[in-house]
Parts: C-alpha cells; sequence; structure tokens
C-alpha cells in the first residue's frame, strides 16, 4: 500500500537519502529493481534541497558475500530516507523500526528520484512484496 509522503520542513535540513543502484554512475545511476539485491547504494546528502554530497557504496551484504543484510547494512549510514521500487517486508520492518521513511521510487535514475523527492513527487511506502519488484 501506498500513501501520500509529506516531508515536514526537510528542505530547511539536512537530510541524508539512500537509494539501491545497478552501477556505481552516482546521480545517473539506475535504480536497481531489487533493493537487496541492488550491487550498489547511492548515498545523497542534501541540505535546504541542495546536493551536497554523493557517495557510491558497494552492497556487501549477504547476497554478496557479507554477513549483514542489506537493510542492516545502510543503518551505519544513519539515512532519513530510502527510495527504492520496493523491498521485502523483513527490510521495510527493520527501516521503519529506525524511522527511516521508505518512499517508492517513480523514475529510473538516482537524479530523476532525487528531483521527484523535491518536489515531493513521491509516496511513503508501506507494505513489503514478496517477489521481485516494481
Amino acid at each position: 500500500m501506498l500513501e501520500r509522503y509529506e516531508k515536514k520542513e526537510a528542505k530547511k535540513m539536512r537530510e541524508r537519502l539512500v537509494i539501491p543502484a545497478e552501477d556505481g554512475n552516482g546521480l545517473d545511476a539506475r535504480l536497481s529493481e531489487h533493493f537487496g539485491r541492488a550491487p550498489y547504494f547511492i548515498i545523497v546528502d542534501l541540505e535546504e534541497g541542495n546536493i551536497l554530497n554523493v557517495q557510491v557504496v558497494p552492497n556487501e551484504s549477504e547476497h554478496f558475500g557479507g554477513f549483514s543484510r542489506p537493510s542492516d547494512s545502510i543503518l551505519q549510514f544513519r539515512p532519513n530516507a530510502v527510495i527504492t521500487f520496493g523491498m521485502g517486508p523483513r527490510a521495510l520492518s527493520i527501516l521503519q523500526k529506525e524511522k527511516i521513511t521508505v518512499l517508492k521510487a517513480n523514475a529510473s535514475t538516482v537524479r530523476e528520484v532525487i528531483e521527484a523527492y523535491g518536489q515531493d513527487g513521491l509516496e511513503e511506502l508501506t507494505e513489503g512484496c514478496h517477489a521481485h519488484h516494481r
């Protein structure tokens, strides 16, 4: 289920977004279809709606030979929100318990979803899915 997400004074503060991606091309990276199996996470820091920093971080979770779950792996970056096409119920629950907003992606590149985020054009993801996403 999707609900309209409204940022509360978000553009006046610093924010950190995490976006799962298929490649490491920063803002031009293609979004991954599957949160947990995304080869990369793109971390975008915003202040007053402006991009301050973009990091490309390889996904080193259990799906890529590591030991942690993808949702646990990104907690270390302390994001305010994750933008994705979808994710499983366990990952969604972990992020929600940590008060991290999960938003439904509506575009194919990181740059496009950041623009949609800045225009309040994304909806909150409130239910996890059990299959491939999108």
